[in-house]
C-alpha cells in the first residue's frame, strides 16, 4: 500500500467530502427520525460505486465493498440529539457553516463526520485497488442516542452481520480508542401518602424520603470503583419528578432517574446492590420504594421494534490484539507519528459489538468529543480527509496483521 496515494486521493475528494457533510447536517434526524439521512447516504454510497447498497428491518444502511472472507465492518450512528436552546447556538445548527476550514451544526462531531468519511473511504479503495480477501460494509446506524448498542444488538443477533471485527467511527480527534466504561439508567421510586398540604402531618411526604436517597447518591459518587486504564464510575442524578394531586397537596410519589457509569470490574447487578444499600441507609422499607432497571422499546423509523434492558456493558480490547496493532500500525504508514491510544469517556456502539458479543472493536474518528452534544458542534474539515485515509488503508493492513 502506498500511503502518500491514499492521503493524496483522500486530499483530492475534500471539497466533495465537505459538501456532503454540510447537506447532511442540514438533515435533522434525531433517534427514530433518520429516515431522510438514511436516503441521502443511500445516493451518496451508489454514487461513489459501493458494489451494493441495503437496508434492513430497523432502517440501518449498509454499504459493501468486496466479496472476502474477512468481514470488516465500520460503524457510524447517523442519529443526532436535538438542537437544544437556539439561543445558544452562534450559528444556524442546521446551516452546515463552513469557517476557516471548521464545519459548524448539530451532528459534525458526533457523528455524521465518521460517516462521510467511511463513504469516501470506499471510493478511495476502488480508485487505488485496495481491495484484497475482505468484505468491507460502511454501517449507517440508528437509535444510538437513545440506545447505545441496540442497533448492533439487533445486527449480530439477527445474524445480518457477522464481523470478524468493528471499527467504531465516533469522535476521538483522530486517536486511537480501544474501549470505554459502561453505563447503565436506574429509576428510583419513593412512595408516600398523599394528603391536604394544610395538614401534611397526615401523610407521608416522598418528596423527604427522595431527598435522604439524594444525599445518599451523591456520597456513593466518591466510593465507586476506580480503574487505570478506564477511570472512575459515576453515579448522578439526571432527571427529578413527583406525582401530586395538587399544589396544595403531599405527593403521593417522588422519582429519580440515575445515570451510572460503569468501570472495570463493575457490572449491574453490583451497581443495583449499592443503590439498594443507600436506600436502606436512608431508611425506608421495602414498601416505601421500587428500584428498576429502565427498558427501550421505542420504535425506529421504519416502525420496528427491538426492546432491550437499558444495561450497557463496559469493554476494552487489549492494546496487543491484532485489531489494536493494525490500527496503530495504519496510523504510524500514513501519518509517520504514533498514534496516541485512550479510551473514550462516554459511550458507543462498541457496548454491544465487543461488550455484549465480543466482537473484536476499535475506535477511530474524526473530531474532538468534547463538541459532542453541544451547541458549538464542529469538525475540522482536514480530520474528514485523514479519516477517510485511515479507513481505506485499513482493511489492508488489517489482512495483514491477522
Amino acid at each position: 500500500m502506498d500511503s502518500e496515494k491514499v492521503l493524496k486521493q483522500a486530499k483530492k475528494y475534500e471539497q466533495e467530502m465537505i459538501d456532503f457533510m454540510r447537506e447532511l447536517i442540514a438533515i435533522p434526524g434525531i433517534s427514530s427520525e433518520e429516515g431522510p439521512v438514511i436516503e441521502r447516504i443511500k445516493q451518496e454510497m451508489e454514487a461513489v460505486g459501493f458494489d451494493e447498497v441495503f437496508t434492513d428491518e430497523m432502517g440501518n444502511i449498509f454499504g459493501r465493498i468486496g466479496n472476502g472472507k474477512t468481514i470488516i465492518a465500520m460503524d457510524a450512528h447517523v442519529d443526532t440529539v436535538d438542537v437544544g436552546s437556539l439561543d445558544e447556538w452562534k450559528c444556524d445548527p442546521y446551516e452546515g457553516k463552513l469557517e476557516d476550514g471548521i464545519i459548524y451544526g448539530r451532528g459534525a462531531s458526533d457523528q455524521r463526520g465518521g460517516m462521510v468519511s467511511m463513504v469516501y473511504a470506499g471510493k478511495i479503495i476502488k480508485d487505488l485497488g485496495l481491495e484484497n480477501d475482505y468484505t468491507l460494509y460502511v454501517v449507517g446506524s440508528v437509535q444510538e442516542e437513545d440506545c447505545d448498542g441496540l442497533c448492533w444488538q439487533y445486527i449480530l443477533n439477527e445474524k445480518v452481520l457477522e464481523p470478524d471485527c468493528v471499527v467504531i467511527t465516533e469522535p476521538t480527534n483522530l486517536n486511537i480508542y480501544r474501549g470505554h466504561r459502561g453505563r447503565m439508567e436506574i429509576g428510583v421510586r419513593t412512595i408516600g401518602v398523599s394528603c391536604h398540604g394544610s395538614a401534611p402531618e397526615r401523610g407521608k411526604n416522598p418528596v423527604y424520603m427522595m431527598s435522604r436517597i439524594i444525599d445518599g447518591v451523591e456520597k456513593l459518587n466518591e466510593r465507586i470503583k476506580d480503574d487505570a486504564f478506564l477511570g472512575k464510575g459515576t453515579i448522578t442524578i439526571s432527571y427529578i419528578d413527583c406525582k401530586t394531586p395538587s399544589l396544595c397537596a403531599v405527593p403521593a410519589e417522588c422519582y429519580i432517574h440515575l445515570d451510572r457509569r460503569l468501570t472495570a470490574g463493575e457490572t449491574k447487578e453490583s451497581a443495583l446492590a449499592e443503590v439498594e444499600e443507600v436506600i436502606k441507609a436512608a431508611g425506608l422499607d421495602s414498601s416505601e420504594y421500587e428500584v428498576n432497571i429502565l427498558n427501550y422499546d421505542t420504535p425506529s423509523y421504519t416502525g420496528f421494534v427491538y426492546p432491550t434492558e437499558k444495561y450497557y456493558q463496559v469493554w476494552v480490547l487489549d492494546e496487543e490484539h491484532a485489531l489494536a496493532r493494525a490500527s496503530v500500525e495504519t496510523y504510524e504508514k500514513l501519518f509517520g507519528e504514533k498514534p496516541f491510544v485512550d479510551k473514550w469517556t462516554f459511550s458507543t456502539n462498541g457496548i454491544a459489538t465487543m461488550g455484549m458479543h465480543n466482537v473484536p472493536t476499535i475506535g477511530f474518528g474524526p473530531a474532538n468529543e468534547i463538541y459532542a452534544h453541544s451547541a458549538d458542534d464542529q469538525i475540522p474539515v482536514d480530520h474528514l480527509v485523514k479519516a477517510a485515509a485511515w479507513y481505506a488503508a485499513f482493511p489492508k493492513v488489517f489482512m495483514a496483521t491477522k
